[in-house]
């Protein structure tokens, strides 16, 4: 038999479990109850009530008025895992008071060095996707992601990580209020979603998030690989396009 485990340890252990407990209640597995559908055909949810904003309470964050006084909370971001292994904290870019705001998965190598969300090859499609499809600015728009340090090797970001994180975004978006958000990928439209739904059941649909709007849709780096595809992301641009007002799209 192993030595028993101290106090420190335990108390350790349980914050682990606890953390992850939450994570999952959010998502609504563990049998923990998720808000219900409402007037879909397909399967996946169409409002999402849960916030993940009671899973962190640092005053700085919660009180923060404006992007500037959040971006000041956050800090030099130690608060988990990634920090070690990371550049710089990718907050996000664009207009504070953007009607539209495009949410990502996480920073990739190019972002990490730059500190900007969405510099890369994926970057500049998604930037094409904006000036040249929507006849936007890239600074009229808001981009960031759920997780604002690059994770090691690009891997997918953690429960843990997410849990500690994906506040930051909630208040990020709190402060914008948006009329639409774009979820990019399948990391983003699950965890804002609150499912495990594949990403070609959700894109093209429109969900409620907290009172607004959010259409999920493929990522950019996906596009890069599936070139094809590109026509239905176009698809789901012009109807966020409709939802604004832009053009003659339809919503």
């Amino acid at each position: 038999m192993g030595t028993p485990a101290s106090q420190g340890q335990l108390a350790k252990i349980a914050s682990v479990l606890v953390t992850y407990v939450e994570y999952q209640r959010e998502l609504g597995l563990l049998g923990f109850p998720r808000s219900a559908a409402a007037g879909v055909q397909a399967p996946g949810p169409t409002r999402v009530d849960a916030s993940p904003r009671d899973l962190f309470t640092e005053a700085g964050v919660a009180q923060a008025r404006t992007l500037d006084e959040l971006r000041e909370a956050i800090g030099d971001c130690r608060r988990c895992k990634l920090a070690p292994h990371r550049s710089h904290v990718v907050f996000g870019v664009g207009n504070p008071r953007a009607r539209l705001v495009f949410v990502g998965e996480a920073p990739g190598r190019d972002e990490d060095l730059r500190g900007e969300p969405f510099v890369g090859r994926a970057g500049q499609l998604l930037t094409e996707i904006i000036t040249k499809g929507m006849r936007l600015r890239r600074e009229d728009v808001y981009i960031a992601n759920v997780i604002k340090c690059r994770p090691p090797e690009n891997r997918n970001p953690e429960p843990d990580e997410v849990a500690t994180c994906e506040p930051f975004l909630v208040r990020q978006l709190e402060l914008i209020a948006p009329e639409v958000i774009v979820a990019l990928g399948k990391f983003a439209a699950q965890t804002l979603l609150r499912t495990k739904t594949p990403i070609t059941q959700l894109r093209g649909r429109w969900f409620d998030y907290h009172g607004i709007r959010l259409m999920p849709t493929f990522h950019p780096a996906y596009l890069l690989r599936n070139p094809g595809d590109k026509r239905l992301v176009w698809d789901d641009i012009q109807k966020v396009m409709g939802a604004l007002g832009i053009g003659s799209a339809r919503a």
